[in-house]
């Protein structure tokens, strides 16, 4: 149920900024401009900003310079803006994530790049590939940094989950299925059912389509066996719910069965109990288990890996909160191996933060990787029959 998990977020991130120590900020810390006064700017952001030495809360611009004030006002930032471009035209910003709804990621992050700022860009990434092609071309023309914010692969959890899949000690992938819905499901009016500003549950959800890409380090699917949506009833171009069935290419080369499943307004049972207990997660099933990743999107808040043995039915679970494959022998800001009070957000901006400043970071989701991602996802909706987002409109 992705509402109440984000929900749950936001609280875990304001706990965390009164328990956790906050550092002394570096001489040579980076200024951070927030683009919209998003709700989720707390989590993603905001917090994370706060325990992290190189990064300082300096600007936040709103359409409306009084909400942009309000929010300066209660996060202690510097500089609020009443346009997004009167932000991006302040010299002293470095570094800027993008908040704003899909539909307007490409225009403003080119806008944004246009103006020498490094981009943290919500996902999805664009309204559809060519648009991301754009914005990846344009960041290596500037020489800038440009990361698409899949903040659950940044986590030490995802990283021990994948390392799992790629041990050999299971035998190899034959099939996946992963989930992302929300019960109660999102509220009518919210700009996620807006075809215009990049809506839909496949786009909003693309966390189920990373999920299964993630684990088979897989670009393209082979064969895109069966797409059906279920579209909104104010508006049939959105899709309240897709259900895909693909074929992907495996780590060995094999062929991968994949179910992926997306709904904005997934059924009650009986209609009167919503189905809290539904969290994004990835189910692997391989030759010798069965690996589900519980809360594979925000791990931090909880999760487990259970990998139960095929032959003896036995399951063991696995928890990791820090550390692990990629994390367990790096320095971070939060010395070695990080911290297990960081959310996915914070160790996304670690990662951001390393990438600008020249330094490699620990995890890092390539410019070509949001390009297939959105390639993916236009491919869905054109095998469900739905105009993909931001295309022109077809005449006749």
């Amino acid at each position: 149920m992705a509402l109440v998990v984000q929900s749950a977020t936001f609280i875990h991130q304001y706990l965390s900024s009164f328990l956790v120590s906050k550092p002394r900020k570096s001489h040579q810390a980076l200024k951070l401009g927030i683009l919209s006064s998003a709700q989720i700017n707390a989590a993603a952001v905001i917090h994370p900003a706060k325990t992290h030495p190189d990064v300082i809360l300096y600007a936040i611009a709103s359409r409306d310079a009084s909400t942009a004030a309000q929010a300066a006002k209660q996060y202690n930032i510097t500089k609020p803006y009443g346009s997004y471009q009167e932000l991006l035209n302040d010299p002293a910003v470095d570094i800027v994530y993008l908040s704003i709804p899909n539909g307007e990621h490409y225009e403003w992050t080119s806008k944004a790049l246009q103006a020498g700022k490094h981009v943290l860009c919500e996902k999805p990434f664009t309204s559809n590939a060519d648009e991301a092609k754009g914005l990846v071309s344009l960041a290596r023309e500037k020489g800038l940094t440009l990361e698409e914010a899949f903040h659950w692969q940044f986590h030490p959890a995802a990283h021990a989950w994948r390392h799992m899949l790629e041990s050999g000690q299971h035998g190899r992938i034959l099939r996946t299925k992963a989930v992302m819905t929300a019960s109660p499901g999102v509220p009518k009016g919210d700009i996620r059912w807006e075809y215009d500003l990049g809506g839909g549950s496949a786009m909003d959800m693309t966390y189920a389509l990373s999920f299964t890409r993630y684990a088979l380090r897989a670009r393209h699917p082979k064969a895109i066996n069966s797409v059906t949506a279920r579209v909104s009833s104010d508006d049939p171009r959105v899709d309240a719910a897709m259900y895909a069935y693909l074929t992907f290419v495996g780590p060995q080369d094999t062929e991968v069965h994949s179910q992926i499943y997306t709904d904005l307004e997934r059924r009650w049972i009986a209609g009167v109990v919503p189905r809290f207990w539904e969290l994004p997660s990835i189910e692997v099933e391989t030759e010798r288990a069965i690996i589900f990743f519980y809360n594979a999107m925000m791990p931090h808040l909880y999760h487990y890996i259970a990998v139960t043995d095929k032959t003896t039915g036995q399951t063991r679970y696995h928890k990791q909160y820090k550390g692990g494959p990629l994390w367990g022998n790096a320095m971070t800001t939060g010395g070695k191996g990080g911290s297990s009070h960081w959310s996915t957000y914070r160790w996304q901006l670690e990662a951001f933060v390393d990438a600008v400043k020249g330094n490699t970071p620990t995890y890092w989701i390539a410019g070509e990787d949001s390009i297939c991602q959105m390639e993916c996802i236009d491919a869905l909706y054109q095998a469900a029959g739905l105009p993909v987002r931001g295309a022109p409109a077809k005449i006749g």
